[in-house]
């Protein structure tokens, strides 16, 4: 999916009527920047860098986010 310039992906999990998290990149983000959207929201974007998102994915799926 495009929308503002930007090539959105969901998972291949993701139901099509479901919220899902999106990711992207575009004219918006920059060499190692991911935009990140909840499809539920698409007016609200956030970028993080590449390794910071590899950070969160594998503390997510390690189980060591901490709270």
């Amino acid at each position: 999916m495009r929308e503002y310039g930007v090539a959105w992906q969901r998972s291949s999990r993701c139901q099509e009527a479901s919220n899902c998290v999106e990711l992207g990149h575009g004219p918006r983000g920059c060499g190692t920047e991911v935009l990140i959207r909840e499809s539920a929201e698409p007016g609200t974007v956030l970028a993080a860098s590449t390794v910071r998102l590899r950070a969160l994915l594998v503390s997510i799926k390690g189980g060591t986010l901490p709270g």
